[in-house]
């Protein structure tokens, strides 16, 4: 234990000193990170030997994708997002049933042996995109805001949206719900996940406001626990959310939003500290997928699934987006942006560990071609995210 604690504090050190020298470059931290996990885990040096089971991993990666959420929302500028609220809600509504069609269409085609559900639960896990692996691009300044606010507001809904999807076809998969159920099954769900998630946000963001408010006046606030205020109500809103079987994503995303309405121009300094920690659990998520689940699914890869992974970086992603963008009045190149920018990582991560424990049929399938996809948006979307925003940046302001 301590062995493993010893080379990932290390390393963490190591990577908090030069962080700021791999954000310029081609690279990015979840890149350096997989291939730290790689590097160090069983496949390579054998320094690092972590034993996580999937409930340990679905744990890592809900807490950090909720407080991701919540610290992107609260960063958000809502007068932009306001502004062009068109772009991501025709991502939402067009661009996300269009992707988890197209999906399942082409998975029939590639993966003859899966049934209909489980291809339609692979085109579902595959169309969450992650706000923690687009920080890269949401956050990088070069980018126009409208296009950054676009992208932040889809990837912050569309994975809770994606929730109830998963759960009806997960269902349909099983043999728990009949076909003629789907639908209803569906829209039920879908109401139920936004109205709790929703609901949960607007209480408790609503009522922590106002304590931090009457606790700021009275003098009660240390500066040690300040720094952690936002970071428990994060988690706070998501662990009640899901207790109630509401998304607790959805109530991160719509709650992070309340929170930077009411914190104004004192958001920066109250969320400081939890980006930082964010950061940490981001980082401890991609060191395990690269050494423990990378590891052990990487070389059973086939051709099969190494097609399908980059169907779903391409076409599966993009050319719904592009539809659903028709008529929107941005440029080819915008449009072409904001497709390509939506990469798969903690979302499909926990969607697979979901999925993982019903043991279907084609379990091994859907699990190589998360992995493969996951892996395959990590490096290509990291690789391209700097070039392309700087290129952007330069057609906006010449």
């Amino acid at each position: 234990m301590y062995n493993n604690l010893a080379v990932l504090t290390a390393f963490a050190f190591l990577f908090s000193v030069i962080a700021g020298r791999i954000e310029r470059s081609v690279l990015t931290g979840p890149m350096v990170y997989i291939f730290f996990g790689l590097l160090a885990g069983p496949l390579g040096l054998g320094i690092l030997d972590l034993e996580v089971d999937a409930i340990e991993v679905r744990v890592i990666a809900d807490l950090t994708l909720a407080l991701v959420l919540f610290l992107d929302a609260a960063n958000a500028d809502l007068k932009v997002l306001r502004t062009h609220a068109a772009i991501p809600r025709r991502m939402l509504l067009i661009g996300l049933p269009i992707c988890i069609a197209l999906g399942a269409y082409l998975g029939t085609l590639v993966f003859p042996s899966m049934s209909l559900w489980e291809v339609c639960l692979l085109a579902t896990i595959l169309a969450a995109t992650d706000a923690a692996l687009g920080k890269g691009v949401v956050s990088n300044p070069n980018v126009p805001d409208r296009v950054r606010q676009g992208l932040n507001a889809e990837s912050g809904l569309n994975d809770g949206l994606a929730v109830p999807f998963l759960f009806v076809f997960l269902a349909l998969a099983t043999g728990a719900a009949h076909e003629d159920q789907g639908t209803e099954l569906a829209l039920y769900l879908v109401a139920k996940e936004i109205g709790i998630g929703m609901l949960v946000a607007v209480v408790l963001v609503t009522a922590a406001v106002q304590l931090m408010k009457l606790a700021r006046d009275r003098g009660w606030f240390t500066e040690v626990w300040r720094q952690l205020t936002v970071v428990t109500l994060a988690l706070t809103c998501f662990a009640t959310a899901q207790s109630l079987h509401g998304s607790g994503f959805i109530a991160c995303f719509v709650g992070g939003l309340l929170f930077g309405y009411f914190a104004g121009d004192k958001t920066h300094h109250l969320v400081l500290a939890g980006e930082g920690i964010g950061e940490l659990l981001g980082m401890l998520t991609w060191v395990v997928f690269g050494s423990v689940i990378m590891g052990q699914y990487w070389d059973q890869l086939s051709w099969s699934v190494l097609l399908y992974s980059l169907l779903s970086l391409t076409v599966i992603r993009m050319l719904p987006i592009l539809i659903a963008l028709t008529g929107s009045g941005l440029d080819l190149e915008t449009k072409l942006f904001l497709a390509w920018f939506g990469p798969r990582g903690l979302a499909s991560i926990v969607f697979l560990v979901i999925v993982g424990a019903e043991n279907l049929p084609s379990e091994s399938i859907l699990i190589q071609t998360v992995v493969c996809t996951i892996t395959l948006c990590v490096i290509a979307h990291g690789v391209t995210a700097n070039p392309w925003a700087a290129r952007l940046a330069r057609k906006e302001s010449g």
